[in-house]
């Protein structure tokens, strides 16, 4: 699976992390998000990485308030 859209980057969530979002939810505080948490952030990192090709900047993911704010990060060129 290739992350072009926000379409791609929510099939993400939910079939590979098994987060049960919707793209309403990506703009949600990551705290608010139902079964987040770190491991779920580097899981993702490195689920982005693999798809993308490209590294993330981890200190900016990091920062990263949201799930919106990550997919931006992975998806910038």
């Amino acid at each position: 699976m290739t992350v072009r859209t926000v379409e791609d980057f929510v099939a993400l969530l939910r079939d590979e992390l098994a987060l049960p979002v919707t793209a309403d939810d990506l703009d949600r505080d990551l705290n608010s998000v139902e079964s987040w948490d770190s491991v779920q952030l580097l899981a993702l990192c490195t689920i982005l990485e693999r798809e993308t090709g490209r590294s993330l900047p981890l200190a900016e993911v990091l920062e990263a308030p949201s799930l919106e704010a990550v997919y931006q990060l992975a998806v910038r060129s």
